[in-house]
């Protein structure tokens, strides 16, 4: 990690993630920071590739396993072309996903070890830890009615957002309990509000950790 920052947002389905995304990607871009917004499944022509089997369901088959492993071999892809380069460069990346959703949904509700899931991702990050993650916690039924309501007409659910309300609700523990283990680097954001409350609340979280940390400011045009 060099002089750059790096910003994770994790949750549940229909949390709003996107969209709160977006709307500091605006903020943080007034303030003069070379911001970066990627997400996960993607983010590089190698990992977007991966993205369709892994949403599509084309991999649900062969179990959750393989697909923890195309997750890492994506996440890797990711890191290294681009994550990483923009952190040398003293961005500021915002990712719509990242470990913690390895770590709940193959790990905590895929039945998989969670020592394989941490093992796994280590060697798929490479030392690209997180330096602030934001988890939009949100009461599952209401994430899945927000999640239908996004859809286009005719649009079906992906893979995940198809699973039960029991398993939703076993995400969103697994969740919190990850905020709980490691306060340092996480923050728990109230997403059941209005999005100009979840904006305050996700500015306020953001901005008080770059005071600490100090990123380099762009003294460059950023990439489209």
């Amino acid at each position: 990690m060099a002089s750059g920052f790096f910003i994770t947002f994790e949750g549940g389905e229909g949390a709003g993630k996107s969209t709160q995304i977006k709307r500091l990607a605006e903020r943080l871009r007034t303030k003069k920071y070379d911001v970066m917004v990627t997400r996960e499944p993607g983010g590089s022509p190698g990992a977007e590739a991966v993205r369709h089997v892994l949403l599509s369901g084309l991999a649900e088959p062969f179990g959750p396993k393989m697909e923890a492993l195309l997750f890492a071999a994506a996440r890797s892809d990711h890191v290294e072309q681009v994550i990483r380069p923009a952190i040398e460069r003293g961005a500021v990346v915002l990712c719509d996903r990242f470990i913690d959703s390895s770590r709940v949904y193959q790990g905590a509700t895929g039945g998989l070890d969670p020592a394989y899931v941490d093992a796994l991702q280590r060697v798929a990050i490479n030392g690209m830890v997180p330096n602030l993650t934001l988890i939009f916690d949100i009461d599952p039924t209401e994430g899945l009615r927000r999640a239908a309501e996004r859809r286009n007409a005719g649009e079906v659910p992906d893979r995940f957002e198809k699973e039960t309300l029991a398993i939703q609700q076993r995400r969103r523990e697994a969740y919190l309990a990850i905020a709980k283990a490691e306060p340092k680097r996480c923050v728990v954001i109230d997403a059941s509000g209005d999005l100009e409350q979840v904006e305050h609340a996700v500015t306020a979280a953001v901005f008080a950790a770059l005071d600490k940390g100090k990123p380099t400011r762009a003294s460059h045009k950023a990439p489209a």
